[in-house]
């Protein structure tokens, strides 16, 4: 069964505008998604019921300001960093329910980012982190909902958005 991806959703204004960026700096034969904010990479497939439930259990809550707080390398490509005690303590109790089938990746502490280029070359990483770098002031998006995903091996099929209040 394929594995299952879960996402932080954004602000309508905060997507379409991490939605361009990935759109004209990611390489287009490789770009399969909307900017996103993945929260578990590979949750087991056979588990989407619970899943599906206890991500409606947690999404019961007050929407929330995610801080985009640094524009950061990755080396061949470029990501926005994000902080918001909301998340990381929404993703240390998601990470307790479902700590027998985490992988590796899933159980490390969460570092939430978009990534808005990626497997480029490391000199048009650099010139974007520059650009990007050159007037960026921290600034607040809003958490709206958890988006669940089934992955299919390069693109995501939705399954659904628990929006939170």
């Amino acid at each position: 069964m394929l594995p299952l991806v879960l996402s932080l959703a954004l602000d309508e204004a905060a997507q379409e505008r991490f939605d361009a960026l990935r759109a004209a700096h990611f390489p287009a034969q490789r770009n399969h998604l909307q900017a996103h904010v993945t929260l578990f990479h590979a949750l087991p497939g056979e588990h989407l019921d619970r899943v599906r439930r206890d991500v409606g259990e947690v999404a019961d809550r007050e929407a929330f300001d995610v801080r985009v707080v640094r524009v950061r390398s990755l080396g061949r490509g470029v990501a926005y960093d994000l902080r918001s005690p909301e998340l990381e303590a929404l993703h240390r109790q998601l990470a307790a329910r479902w700590e027998p089938w985490l992988t590796p990746q899933d159980r490390q502490r969460l570092s939430a980012h978009v990534t808005v280029q990626n497997r480029t070359t490391p000199q048009a990483a650099r010139a974007l982190l520059a650009e990007l770098s050159a007037d960026f002031v921290p600034y607040a998006v809003r958490g709206r909902g958890l988006a669940l995903w089934r992955y299919l091996g390069g693109p995501w099929e939705p399954l659904g958005t628990s929006t939170f209040r």
